[in-house]
């Protein structure tokens, strides 16, 4: 039994994947039996398309994990893991067969359609049923498997993309926020800069003051110092001015007195 098959728990996902595809294949097609539409059978027969490109894409991948797992398996396990997927694959030709019935068997109806339309069906259209109906089985099923490699092909450009994007947003994240570390840090030493200008102005201010008062205490001294030049000058020229004191220090000796000769002898 398949069921029995020592698988790892990737492996047994992977399986059960593709045999949940194949009962949805099967009850499709059942299904498909039932419907006489020829718009609804398209579109039943493109749902099923779908479910068989999963499915070789899932066998696809169930079978590179064998052979990752091939040098761990013994070589029975290995051939017994192989044995089911040359099963699974061809479970999967027999629903390619099948589709390729139905696909001619609508073909066949929608040109019996174009036919009843007596000329006024699409050209492309008819002639686009025509091929299909004219491939014979090999090619239909060779056209099924370009088409289903061509949508792997752009699942894998696909998922690039996905990747070349999440990688991008990652890097913008990443560059955002050091721009954002960056603009704190910028806000940061504005708020430093302003309060040492603030400061700056205070002290300016403060030795402005100070300046302001030295300059008045020094043009005091110096009328101070003018006003007593200008006495000393004054004194000098005119000492007979009794309208100016004299200045301590600076009055003019006193008139000696000569005492004569016959006062000197009163005393003796």
């Amino acid at each position: 039994m398949a069921s029995n098959l020592p698988m790892s728990p990737q492996l047994e996902q992977i399986y059960g994947e593709i045999h949940d595809n194949f009962r949805a294949l099967a009850n499709g097609f059942q299904k498909l039996d039932k419907i006489k539409d020829s718009n609804r059978q398209s579109k039943q027969l493109e749902e099923l398309t779908g479910k068989m490109r999963e499915c070789k894409r899932l066998i696809k991948e169930f079978d590179r994990e064998i052979k990752d797992e091939e040098s761990r398996n013994p070589p029975d396990v290995n051939k017994q893991l192989n044995d089911e997927k040359q099963s699974m694959i061809k479970e999967l030709n027999s629903y390619v067969q099948l589709r390729k019935t139905f696909m001619n068997s609508l073909g066949n109806k929608r040109v019996e359609l174009f036919d009843m339309g007596a000329g006024v069906s699409d050209p492309t259209a008819d002639d686009n049923v025509q091929m299909a109906s004219a491939m014979s089985n090999q090619e239909l099923i060779n056209s099924g498997t370009k088409t289903m490699d061509e949508t792997d092909q752009v699942i894998e450009r696909s998922k690039k993309v996905v990747e070349q994007t999440i990688e991008v947003g990652t890097q913008t994240a990443v560059t955002l926020k050091g721009q954002t570390d960056q603009m704190g840090r910028i806000v940061n030493e504005l708020d430093t800069i302003q309060f040492s200008i603030k400061k700056a102005s205070q002290l300016v201010k403060e030795i402005g003051r100070q300046v302001a008062t030295d300059k008045c205490i020094m043009l005091f001294l110096l009328l101070i110092v003018i006003g007593v030049i200008a006495i000393i000058v004054v004194k000098i020229v005119n000492p007979s001015n009794k309208n100016i004191r004299d200045i301590p220090g600076l009055a003019p000796p006193a008139a000696r007195r000569l005492l004569s000769l016959s006062t000197l002898q009163q005393f003796e």
